[in-house]
C-alpha cells in the first residue's frame, strides 16, 4: 500500500465516525452484499464500478474504505490514491471485523444470498452434475468436476474469484432500476 493509504481498527472507525469529524466510510462491496448488511451510513461504490463512481466520494474529508474482509478495500483505497485522494484508511478486516467488534450492522430488505455463499452453491451445483453425468452419460463429464476444482484451488491461490466476479453480474446481484443512482442512504448503486 502507498503512504497515503493506513490500515485502521473497525474501533478506529467507529470512533471517527461517531465523533463527526466529518469522515466518510465507503463500502466497495457489491449490491447484493450491501444490501444485505451493511453499516448505517455507509456509501456504496461497489468495486465492479469503482471507476464511473469514484468522483462521488469528497477528496476534502477522510475516506474509510470497507469491504467484506480488506482486500477489496485495500485495492480501492489505492485506486482513490493514483487519483490523489490523500486522507485514506483502510478497515482492517472489513466488516466481518467490525461484526466481531460488536458494532452496529444493519439488514436490508433484499434477501440475496452473498457472493461466497452463491460460489460454493454454484460451484457444488457444478462438481455434482460433472459426477452424476459422467456415471450416466459418458466418463469424459467428470472433466467438469476437475475444472471446477482447479477453478476453485486457482482461486484459493490467487485470492480472486473468477466466477464470483460473474455471479456479481447476474440480475439478481444488480441494484433494482429504481435505485438507479444514489439510493436513501446516499449509496451509489446504479448498475
Amino acid at each position: 500500500m502507498t503512504s497515503k493509504v493506513r490500515i485502521c481498527t473497525p474501533g478506529e472507525a467507529q470512533a471517527a465516525l461517531a465523533s463527526g469529524n466529518e469522515c466518510q466510510l465507503v463500502d466497495v462491496r457489491e449490491f447484493s452484499e450491501y444490501e444485505t448488511e451493511r453499516v448505517a451510513g455507509a456509501t456504496l461504490v461497489p468495486l465492479s464500478q469503482f471507476e464511473q463512481h469514484a468522483d462521488q466520494i469528497d477528496r476534502a474529508r477522510p475516506v474509510y474504505v470497507m469491504c467484506r474482509s480488506g482486500k477489496r478495500a485495500a485495492q480501492a483505497a489505492e485506486r482513490l490514491a493514483q487519483k490523489g485522494f490523500r486522507d485514506l484508511r483502510v478497515i482492517d478486516g472489513g466488516l466481518q471485523a467490525w461484526s466481531a467488534a460488536g458494532y452496529a450492522v444493519e439488514s436490508g430488505a433484499r434477501r440475496v444470498w452473498s457472493l461466497e455463499r452463491q460460489v460454493r452453491f454454484v460451484a457444488g451445483l457444478f462438481v455434482f452434475a460433472g459426477v452424476v453425468l459422467s456415471l450416466l452419460v459418458h466418463p469424459w463429464f467428470v472433466a467438469l468436476s476437475a475444472f471446477v476444482g482447479a477453478g476453485l484451488v486457482f482461486a484459493a491461490v490467487t485470492d480472486t474469484c473468477g466466477m464470483g466476479m460473474m455471479l456479481a453480474r447476474m440480475p439478481w446481484n444488480r441494484a433494482p432500476q429504481k435505485a438507479a443512482g444514489q439510493n436513501s442512504n446516499g449509496a451509489v448503486c446504479s448498475r
